[in-house]
């Protein structure tokens, strides 16, 4: 019994150092070949090591185009997700009315649905509706996951929150904004911030739905798939990627902290 009790840990923490290793050992190789002084192929260990790709990708304007055309998409998809998620979860998680699970179980389908089926049908409602892609067809794409996004942790702070400082708001005549301004919004505040960030970074390295939705516009995701294609200067595609793996960690993380840390403060 003893020799089994020390076995279990062990086996449990090499486990978890294989999983780590399986999910971040290709992250790691990204960088390595940033750095690879080889242009057409992969090889590995790499003949030499360089910086001077990352030179060379700071001066191709396609690049720029493709990050701030992300950056754009990113963002507006964003702003309407805030909007409608946080609308969405105020209707459904104080009010009780016939339907409420199927409506919440639509607002997550779209993030639940493999991306080729969402962006097939995004994709057919625009054929049908002769709807022209351009860059708001994008936006709307990915709008649609989104929204599920700040829809979850606007509800779940919302499910949270004690009624009775509603009740006190109004009792001591605050009407309706002053309410939400002064009690909900700074409860609500940092659930919003994070499935805000979460749906950036979602948004901003979101290849499936876009394909379907793009047209002639390139975000940065397409523009490195196009660019895997071509055998030339294959390590700017990653050093792009590498400043794309910075670039969301940084809301990953930051959301993941703001959601612990509201948890610690629930408990």
């Amino acid at each position: 019994m003893r020799s089994d009790a020390r076995t279990t840990p062990l086996l449990l923490r090499m486990s978890t150092w294989g999983v780590m290793a399986f999910l971040h050992i290709p992250l790691a190789l990204i960088v390595l070949y940033a750095f690879s002084a080889e242009e057409k192929s992969y090889v590995f260990p790499p003949p030499g090591l360089t910086t001077r790709w990352f030179a060379v990708a700071m001066e191709r304007e396609d690049v720029w185009a493709a990050i701030r055309m992300s950056f754009e998409v990113a963002a507006w998809s964003t702003a309407i997700a805030i909007v409608l998620g946080s609308l969405a979860a105020g209707a459904l998680a104080r009010s009780r009315f016939f339907g409420r699970d199927a409506i919440s179980l639509l607002l997550i389908l779209p993030i639940a649905l493999p991306g080729v089926v969402t962006g097939i049908a995004l994709r057919s409602a625009y054929h049908t509706l002769e709807i022209p892609f351009s860059f708001w067809t994008i936006v709307i794409g990915h709008a649609t996951f989104c929204v599920v996004v700040v829809f979850n942790n606007a509800v779940a702070r919302l499910r949270r929150l004690n009624p009775n400082l509603i009740e006190a708001s109004m009792d001591l005549g605050a009407d309706g904004w002053q309410t939400l301004r002064h009690v909900i919004l700074p409860q609500l505040g940092s659930a919003l911030l994070a499935g805000a960030l979460l749906a950036f970074a979602l948004s901003f390295d979101e290849v499936i739905v876009t394909t379907f939705t793009a047209g002639q516009q390139t975000t940065l995701p397409i523009w490195m798939l196009q660019e895997l294609i071509r055998p030339r200067q294959r390590p700017v595609t990653n050093v792009v990627a590498v400043f794309i793996i910075a670039l969301t960690f940084v809301p990953i993380v930051a959301a993941y902290l703001l959601t612990r840390s509201d948890e610690a403060g629930a408990r």
